[in-house]
């Protein structure tokens, strides 16, 4: 079964199966890290829309996914924020390794738990280097395989597990996906469970 195919079947439970660390953690990575922004943000993997309600007024939003399952619940929390005054989101299905962006179209592209599941996610990467300006940032807060020997253990027990349910890689060393996309690394911050969580901002 592809990834895809896996999150439109999960689509409708999604957000309660991840509620807990969503509570927990999630929340309060995603406002520090997207509630300053502004100018035109590109929103890779946008899934049910959690990320939408931390984004300032100002920002111009697009969001894409390639499942129509979670662009369906992301379109309710857009709806949500648009009854709120906030129009500036646009929902698209789009394949993150093909997008149909020019280059140097956004300030901002944001990755969110997203590069452990994009089939080639350093061709991914590429595209989000191209869409971004020349001025642009990448900010990605994702998972990914540790450098501790016990945890990195760990993971490639659940690894399978998370894989056949959700098309999840744990065991990805993200960090150097993104410099072989040809990003510069200006930030790596670990945010728990030692290196396994990370917020990553990058250079073109």
């Amino acid at each position: 079964m592809s990834v895809v195919s896996k999150y439109n079947r999960i689509s409708l439970i999604y957000d309660f199966i991840e509620a807990p660390i969503e509570i927990f953690l999630y929340r309060k990575w995603r406002e520090e890290a997207l509630s300053s922004l502004k100018g035109r943000v590109l929103e890779v993997g946008v899934g049910t829309g959690r990320n939408l309600e931390y984004y300032p007024a100002g920002a111009r939003v697009n969001g894409i996914d390639n499942s129509e399952g979670m662009l369906a619940k992301a379109r309710e929390k857009a709806e949500s924020i648009r009854d709120k005054g906030r129009k500036n989101v646009t929902l698209l299905l789009m394949d993150a390794e093909n997008m149909e962006f020019p280059d140097n179209t956004f300030d901002y592209v944001v990755t969110t738990f997203v590069l452990c599941s994009i089939p080639d996610p350093v061709k991914a990467l590429k595209e989000m280097r191209r869409v971004l300006k020349p001025s642009g940032e990448l900010i990605a807060l994702e998972h990914m395989r540790s450098k501790n020997p016990f945890i990195a253990r760990i993971e490639d027990l659940i690894n399978p597990i998370m894989f056949f349910f959700i098309g999840d890689d744990m065991t990805r060393n993200t960090v150097e996906n993104i410099k072989k996309a040809g990003f510069t690394i200006i930030e790596e911050k670990n945010l728990a469970f030692k290196d396994v969580f990370k917020k990553i901002r990058a250079k073109t």
